[in-house]
Formats: structure tokens, sequence, C-alpha cells
């Protein structure tokens, strides 16, 4: 996990790095209008919305693989049950009784 922060963060140094280099106004062209606007504010947008597209990918990734985990432990805690049953003595049997001494 510490190597993740660190190479987020060695990430953001060099982006930040590049976008103070590059402050010069740019031409950015929307489907249906044209703006000019520095190039530092369109390096650092792109850069922060593809962290959060990057963020929830990951969000819902995780979010899927703890609910399998949760389906599969719940999968196996159904198959072990028998199995518990089984050593402590089956339950769905009847227990024996000894009839020889209620004459």
């Amino acid at each position: 996990m510490q190597w993740i922060l660190i190479c987020a963060l060695v990430f953001a140094l060099i982006t930040a790095v590049f976008a103070v280099i590059n402050v010069e106004p740019v031409q950015v062209n929307f489907m249906f209008s044209q703006t000019h606007t520095p190039l530092i504010l369109v390096i650092l947008t792109s850069t922060l919305l593809g962290g959060v597209i990057v963020g929830l990918f990951g969000m819902i990734r995780q979010y899927k693989l703890q609910r399998k985990l949760r389906q599969l432990e719940k999968q196996l805690q159904e198959a072990l049950t028998p199995a518990v049953i089984e050593q402590n003595g089956s339950e769905t049997q009847p227990k024996e009784t000894n009839n020889s001494l209620n004459l």
C-alpha cells in the first residue's frame, strides 16, 4: 500500500511540475463552444478527472469483490453446516432407545 502512495505522490509531483512549465493559454474546443484557457488548468483538470474515474472504477470493483466474498462465505457456511451436524451425532436420525427395559 505504501508503494501505491509513493507512486501517486511522484506522479502528482511530475504532473504539477509539467503543468507549471506550461502556462500559455490554449484554445479548448468543446462540442458546442470554444474557450481560451491556460494550459495549466487543462492539465490539472484532466489529471483530476482521470484520477476520479479510476477511483470510481476501483470502488465499483471492490464492491463487487466484497459482494462475491459474502456470497462465497454464505455458501461455505451452508456446506459446512451438514458436516458439523454429522460430527455431533446426526440430528436427522432418531435417537435409539432401549425398548428392552420398557416392558
